[in-house]
């Protein structure tokens, strides 16, 4: 039995003339410490999927297990990045990144030690003390994986968390994200919409169609592009082969979906 199981898991967002169908029958296993990425055309319910995950939304239908028990009823943390790095900004960069120890009421003087630690980690040791507003982009977000990492959670989620970001942070943070999380073997699930990021940060792709989101194809990544940074993966032999397979399942769903509506209103 794989470590986290989704199964036929569907979900319906109802409103007073009905519903819409965001996701319909989806069905996968994820292993433990590995790295997967969901790709699909816009409104297909990658972020639906993810809420559930996250328990912030219940699915509709179907259920989802860790480690062989309802994930509602497990006690593994799970943490949640999202494209915006929500610190608050009346808070020093310690302050934020305490809030989750501070909540769960553990000893405070181990939790800065374990702070001060991550925030070398990831190229910020001297910037406990500042405020939000004097950081960059990426640096917010660097503190957001900081925060998340704090509260040691099984799963880590990620919600297209460098969509805001300049390119050149955009590819720095993937390889010190996928380093860390890596390293800590966290079970992580990225949504995305950029198949450059999926290819070379994942070892599986998952792709689902247009709404009502299904999954239709399951790319396995190869382990010599796995070993790679996701930098150094993107100029490997074997990354353009992979780009243009998935651009074309991409193209023909949205394709397909375009053709679906035509007539509509």
């Amino acid at each position: 039995m794989s470590y986290l199981q989704i199964e036929h898991v569907s979900h319906l967002f109802f409103n007073r003339h009905g519903f819409t169908k965001a996701l319909e029958d989806v069905d996968c296993a994820i292993e433990e410490g590995e790295f997967v990425s969901i790709l699909g055309p816009s409104g297909c319910g990658k972020s639906t999927l993810l809420s559930i995950l996250a328990g912030i939304t219940e699915e509709t239908f179907g259920q989802i297990s860790l480690q062989q028990k309802p994930l509602k009823q497990s006690k593994e943390k799970i943490g949640y990045m999202l494209q915006q790095d929500y610190l608050f900004p009346w808070k020093t960069i310690m302050d934020n990144i305490l809030l989750g120890p501070k909540v769960q009421k553990a000893q405070l003087i181990e939790a800065k030690e374990k702070a001060h630690t991550l925030l070398e980690e990831v190229g910020l040791p001297d910037i406990s003390e500042q405020y939000p507003h004097a950081l960059s982009g990426g640096m917010r977000q660097r503190v957001a994986l900081v925060r998340t990492l704090m509260n040691d959670p099984s799963i880590f989620l990620l919600d297209e968390p460098f969509s805001a970001l300049d390119y050149f942070t955009k590819l720095k943070l993937e390889d010190l994200i996928a380093t860390i999380l890596k390293e800590y073997h966290k079970t992580t699930i990225l949504v995305t919409h950029d198949i450059g990021e999926a290819i070379s940060m994942s070892d599986r792709i998952f792709i689902l169609s247009k709404q009502p989101g299904k999954l239709v194809e399951t790319i396995e990544i190869p382990a010599e592009l796995r070993q790679e940074t996701p930098f150094l993966s993107r100029r490997h032999p074997t990354y353009q082969p992979i780009f243009d397979k998935v651009w074309g399942i991409m193209n023909h769903l949205e394709q397909k979906g375009s053709r679906g509506n035509e007539g509509t209103t």
